[in-house]
């Protein structure tokens, strides 16, 4: 008689069961606005597949999309309160926070580093010991003389040794063209296919393989004081599904990531660096590991690139 009564509870209870692992549903959709990093590419798979599949409007989010014209330009807007999100790095995240900006992780998108530094693999830089003295070029200025002093510090210099030049946004091309010698901000899913369609192989030296903490590359930023923790909820529960949605399907995720501007999305080195990225997204977005972001933060004063640690309860939004 026990059982037959905990087998109709069981019966009684499935339809909320089911329920509850649905996305959230609301009849008036939260609105938001989402500043990329960079121009879509990739990286953003997940947004972009949480978009063309529909999950932002099952989970009652409205998100519109917007690229910067300046690579350092979203941490600003939302720092103003002119954006709802941005994404960002978190090693600049922490930078930003430190010096007193109303800046907070709100989730993370690439769960581990990309960046590293690249040569040519047929070119003068057989180690990092023959970097001294060298050009390197970069794009965002940020943590750059920490990294440097830690990657050149097993040969005896660091980075007031080699020549630091801001190339924007021309990165392959600066390397292939000879106006650097390395690359530090070219992504490994990225720039070293790039140089491959160009004929010019390149090697990276991975930064967490010499000494650099290992991080997450890139996040999602809100504004600390301001956030609308209920819509960046539902984001993330969208972003999660697009990101599952790519590790069971990626072929099938290729194929609608690059239908949302076939114009610009459909080529070759965005499906080498599909493929490549694939494996790095967050599968948990909204999964939070303090203890990684202060070892960083804790390297980053080490190396005097912050004054102060930032504040922790400031610098992770707490979401649930």
């Amino acid at each position: 008689m026990f059982r037959k009564l905990i087998a109709l509870i069981m019966i009684s209870l499935l339809p909320m069961l089911a329920k509850a692992g649905e996305p959230a549903k609301t009849s008036k959709p939260e609105e938001m606005t989402l500043m990329l990093e960079w121009f879509v590419n990739p990286d953003h798979g997940p947004i972009i597949i949480a978009q063309q599949q529909g999950y932002f409007d099952k989970t009652g989010v409205k998100v519109t999309l917007q690229e910067p014209a300046e690579p350092d330009l979203p941490p600003k807007l939302v720092a103003a309160g002119d954006v709802d999100l941005a994404i960002f790095y978190q090693t600049n995240l922490i930078q930003a926070a430190s010096d007193g900006l109303p800046l907070s992780w709100a989730g993370t998108l690439i769960a581990t580093p990309l960046d590293g530094l690249i040569v040519l693999d047929d070119g003068p830089i057989k180690s990092l010991a023959d970097m001294k003295g060298k050009s390197i070029g970069f794009s965002v200025a940020g943590t750059e003389k920490a990294v440097l002093d830690t990657i050149f510090k097993p040969y005896g210099f660091g980075a007031d040794d080699v020549k630091m030049i801001n190339v924007g946004w021309n990165l392959s091309s600066s390397l292939m063209t000879g106006r650097v010698d390395a690359l530090l901000h070219g992504y490994r899913n990225f720039e070293l296919n790039s140089l491959k369609l160009h004929k010019s192989k390149g090697r990276m030296f991975f930064l967490e393989e010499h000494g650099v903490p290992a991080y997450d590359e890139l996040v999602f930023i809100a504004n600390s004081k301001t956030a609308n923790k209920e819509a960046i909820r539902r984001f993330l529960q969208a972003v999660e599904m697009g990101a599952q949605f790519i590790t069971n399907h990626p072929d099938e995720a290729w194929d609608i990531f690059k239908s949302y501007n076939p114009g610009t999305l459909d080529n070759e080195l965005n499906k080498l660096a599909w493929y490549d990225t694939a494996n790095r997204f967050a599968l948990r977005p909204s999964a939070m590991d303090k203890g990684r972001y202060l070892r960083y933060a804790e390297y980053l004063k080490e190396h005097k690139e912050i004054k102060q640690l930032p504040d922790m309860s400031q610098l992770m939004l707490e979401l649930y």
